[in-house]
């Protein structure tokens, strides 16, 4: 009996929580206040940053760097290829004129000679099997 009045209670608990309508989302212009044309809204980007990876054991080895001042900006980042081969891009925006790179590698591709003295034994799938896990 108490479980059916705790139920009942919990019923009626959800029931008044509910609201009476789903809420409305509405969307405004910015105010004259809030106007992207004010030089108080936006100050000038001005930034740098650097970064470098470099673990021998799992063979990462990368890095960048970038300076933003107002609408220049400019840059550099490198990452050591599989092949041993470093590849560097250096790169540029300066206001409206785009995104400029110029990508550039450093050393000669190197690939590991196959081992000729290793025996491949090509897949054979296994033999068909019925119902009862016996070769047909």
């Amino acid at each position: 009996m108490s479980l059916k009045l705790a139920v009942a209670f919990a019923l009626v608990a959800i029931a008044l929580a509910r609201p009476d309508s789903p809420p409305s989302y509405s969307y405004a212009p910015p105010s004259r206040q809030d106007s992207y044309d004010s030089p108080e809204v936006f100050e000038t980007p001005k930034y740098e940053f650097t970064h470098a990876v470099k673990d021998e054991e799992s063979y990462n080895d990368f890095g960048h760097q970038e300076a933003r001042d107002d609408e220049h900006t400019q840059g550099s980042y490198y990452v050591q290829l599989p092949d041993g081969r470093l590849q560097k891009v250096t790169y540029y925006v300066d206001g409206d004129s785009g995104f400029v790179a110029e990508v550039s590698y450093e050393g000669e591709a190197r690939y590991p000679e196959p081992d000729s003295s290793e025996e491949h034994t090509a897949y054979a799938p296994p033999p068909p099997r019925n119902l009862y896990g016996t070769p047909v």
